[in-house]
């Protein structure tokens, strides 16, 4: 959460009137460096604190997402993503953001793979 102008103002006045900045930032509870960002803000004219950025919308419903993926639980996110008309990376963090998990190979399928690798030798 940002400083408020007010608490930014007072600081940097006390700072004008000659107080050090570490004096400033132990009364007005903020870091030295703070203080020095809050100088240079206020050389180029600007002190007020940066709006927070709007975020956008988000491109699936999630209620359809999940119905769909209950009834369709072996598609592949690309296969999703078309039905949805979206980028498979809006269907990754959707996925993820409902703590829907991929699906993963079974231990014995690893397990498996890993000793037909061994049985290959360089020539």
């Amino acid at each position: 959460m940002a400083y408020s102008y007010d608490l930014r103002k007072k600081a940097l006045d006390y700072i004008a009137k000659g107080g050090s900045k570490v004096q400033a930032g132990q009364i007005f509870g903020v870091t030295v460096q703070t203080l020095i960002n809050w100088v240079k803000r206020q050389k180029r004219g600007n002190l007020a604190p940066n709006t927070t950025r709007k975020r956008n919308p988000q491109k699936l419903e999630t209620e359809k997402l999940k119905a769909y993926i209950e009834n369709h639980p072996d598609k592949y996110l690309r296969e999703i993503a078309e039905e949805f008309g979206v980028t498979i990376t809006a269907v990754f963090y959707a996925c993820k953001r409902l703590k829907i998990t991929l699906k993963k190979r079974s231990p014995s399928t690893r397990k498996g793979m890993r000793e037909k690798g061994r049985n290959f030798t360089r020539n």
